[in-house]
């Protein structure tokens, strides 16, 4: 997660400035920004690790995008198979057909797509094969209720059930607790993020954090 120091306002996390950059139109330079340090603090800090990068819609319906990204990757010397890009169900309505000609020419050079906040928007299972979708990410909403409420814990069965089927990764967001992280570990979720491993850090404490098989996904600041 990349955050914004603003030099009167403090920490400014993306909730907060990215609906400005979007009506703005300065998204499409801040997204290539943004995935521009990745790859840089990727290459130096984290090396064959996967670094994943939130996606706008507005940025997909660039038709620029897929060259931008590549551009990026070729520039900092990134391999593609070490980037995923996530993105939420409001881009993949908003232009179909443009998404989908973007990521099948993105995921060809061997780059992911996640699908982000699986469960609170459409969640189509139609866009998870349309759109080739690797993974997909099961929001923090069902991930609180599985220490309070079975129907928390039968989503989140539910959800990684149905993508272990049709071949796609899941991770789960905001795992807090360690009940929560034995019972995700139990159904199968491929990987775990949350304050339970790792809160957010400077890039600088990247290279300090230990990783393990379902905790590979710290979130940091610029």
């Amino acid at each position: 997660m990349f955050a914004w120091r603003h030099p009167r306002l403090g920490l400014l996390s993306p909730d907060k400035f990215i609906p400005i950059a979007e009506s703005s139109g300065l998204i499409d330079a801040l997204g290539i920004f943004i995935l521009e340090e990745a790859c840089r603090i990727g290459r130096t800090k984290l090396p064959d690790k996967t670094i994943a990068v939130n996606v706008s819609p507005r940025q997909l319906r660039n038709p620029g995008f897929a060259d931008s990204v590549l551009s990026v990757l070729k520039r900092n010397g990134f391999a593609p198979s070490c980037l995923e890009l996530e993105l939420t169900e409001t881009a993949l309505v908003d232009s179909p057909q443009q998404a989908k000609e973007t990521l099948a020419r993105l995921r060809g050079y061997g780059i992911r797509v996640a699908l982000d906040d699986f469960g609170t928007g459409y969640s189509s299972l139609s866009h998870l094969i349309h759109f080739g979708i690797d993974r997909i990410k099961i929001d923090r909403s069902f991930v609180r209720l599985l220490d309070t409420q079975s129907n928390g814990a039968a989503v989140a069965a539910a959800v990684t059930s149905l993508a272990r089927n049709l071949g796609i990764e899941t991770t789960a967001e905001g795992v807090e607790t360690q009940g929560q992280r034995d019972f995700l570990v139990a159904i199968g979720c491929n990987d775990l993020q949350g304050y339970l491993f790792s809160r957010p850090v400077p890039a600088k404490h990247l290279a300090l954090i230990s990783f393990t098989p379902q905790s590979d996904r710290p979130a940091y600041e610029s």
